[in-house]
């Protein structure tokens, strides 16, 4: 079994190591591991570290670096036999087997030989796995310690990988195994606004239809190793052209989604919600980030943080329903809904504790369907279940809200960035209650932003050509 943690880390001496004397040490090799040592260590062997190259490897499967073993064994001599005041001179190992996930190992140090002219130790090592199946072997010499050394043991922090890869496949896999949509992209004249659309239709998501001036958009194809062959474009002559012809292609069916390139919010908006010629629909139009937020067990969606500034009871309402139709379609049949302010509790001096009040009785009423709603909640309280249980809050909502739904734009603004810069949150953002979906992503957004962002409307499509065929 492992050693259990001791309060204190104390060594042997040369004079207290006996020749045949024994240390032990039991560890099972975990994906986290793995992925640590290859931070650690930079050794980012797709062997260790890349499943599709790994099940094509002569393993057939992710193996563990084989250091990480031998790292064993240097614990085992650095901390306990013989322990503090131990000093390397050599080691020689075999390495006769993989270390699989799941693997336990079982690490014996036998001393072998002492040598009294230079307190030096010779032992042998090895490592055994849970079949008792010969993993390492070989031998380390060492200088032992001759004076006694007993120290606190030193606590160390608790480490996080956080594999922002794995969890970007994971946000493009809910769409897995669905055609692409056709997705009119407006003015896509810069690097990442055109790398987005065009790494989600390697990725299956899209199929872009790219509308802008084309000879700078191939400029910028050209400048960054951009390849957009076999991709159709529409000529247009400046930005504000670029939004009104992208609005158009959606409105005549010609594509099912929406995406803005480098130009400005308010310049594609505008097209979006003119009267004439746009894509309203009876619904308000709001906006959704979905952010991956690696401390937090699931997705969480927060709204409205792009499109009302200082949304209304009523609006809120359409911004709530927008939030619980997208959840729905992402999978969320009952979604938590926490309707954010600075407090948890009802007071006339903050507005939004009295609207988010108003808002779960008009849930309790049937005129906001398809959601369990609670508010006002303060953040802590919706994310937190320690911080609910404290303040007494009994809610099936509070400490694991699915959506966040924030009194004003600002606010949500802050949240939605402040998750992402100092949460290393992946955000995916989309624009509701337009006819079409639309990926309404910052200049700023990396082109893995824009793709995850195109992997929701792709899903959105689907399930609206599922709805009109049933």
């Amino acid at each position: 079994m492992e050693h259990a943690v001791q309060q204190f880390i104390e060594n042997r001496t040369f004079d207290e190591i006996q020749v045949g004397d024994i240390a032990q040490l039991v560890r099972t090799l975990k994906p986290e591991d793995i992925h640590l040592f290859a931070v650690m260590s930079g050794d980012v062997n797709p062997t260790h570290v890349d499943p599709e190259f790994a099940r094509s490897s002569q393993f057939r499967e992710v193996v563990g670096h084989s250091m990480w073993g031998s790292t064993l064994i240097s614990t085992v001599l650095g901390t306990e036999f013989p322990g503090p005041g131990t000093v390397y001179v050599s080691q020689g190992l075999n390495f006769w087997r993989p270390i699989t996930i799941g693997d336990t190992l079982t690490i014996t140090v036998t001393c072998r030989e002492k040598h009294d002219h230079n307190h030096h130790i010779i032992f042998d090592c090895l490592a055994v796995n849970q079949d008792g199946l010969k993993v390492i072997d070989g031998n380390a010499e060492v200088l032992a310690p001759t004076e006694k050394i007993k120290r606190a043991r030193v606590n160390l922090p608790a480490v996080t990988i956080s594999d922002r890869e794995l969890r970007y496949r994971h946000l493009l896999s809910i769409s897995t195994g669905l055609a692409p949509i056709p997705i009119a992209v407006a003015h896509p004249c810069d690097s990442e606004s055109l790398r987005g659309p065009v790494q989600a239709a390697q990725a299956g998501l899209v199929d872009p239809i790219l509308v802008g001036p084309e000879a700078k958009i191939r400029a910028v194809a050209e400048e960054h190793n951009i390849d957009i062959k076999g991709f159709r474009i529409v000529d247009v002559a400046h930005s504000h052209a670029s939004a009104e012809t992208a609005v158009g292609l959606c409105r005549d069916g010609v594509a099912e989604a929406l995406m803005k390139g480098s130009l400005h919010t308010d310049e594609l908006m505008g097209a979006v919600v003119s009267r004439e010629g746009g894509l309203r629909t009876a619904r308000r139009i709001s906006h959704v980030f979905l952010a991956d937020v690696p401390t937090y067990p699931h997705p969480l969606l927060i709204t409205d943080a792009a499109i009302n500034i200082e949304p209304t009871l009523e609006v809120k309402v359409d911004i709530i329903q927008n939030a619980i139709d997208l959840a729905h379609v992402l999978g969320l049949p009952e979604p938590k809904v926490a309707i954010l302010s600075a407090v948890e509790t009802v007071t006339p001096k903050i507005r939004s504790t009295i609207e988010a009040a108003a808002l779960c009785k008009m849930a309790d009423r049937g005129q906001i369907k398809g959601g369990l709603l609670d508010g006002p909640l303060a953040f802590d309280n919706a994310v937190s279940l320690v911080a609910a249980k404290t303040k007494g809050i009994r809610s099936v909502v509070a400490g694991n809200a699915d959506i966040l739904v924030v009194p004003d734009l600002e606010s949500g603004n802050m949240v939605a960035k402040q998750l992402e810069y100092l949460a290393s949150a992946l955000m995916a953002g989309v624009v509701l209650g337009a006819r079409v979906p639309i990926v309404l992503t910052s200049r700023a957004d990396t082109a893995e932003t824009r793709a995850a962002s195109c992997a929701i409307v792709q899903l959105m499509a689907h399930k609206k050509r599922e709805a009109m065929l049933g």
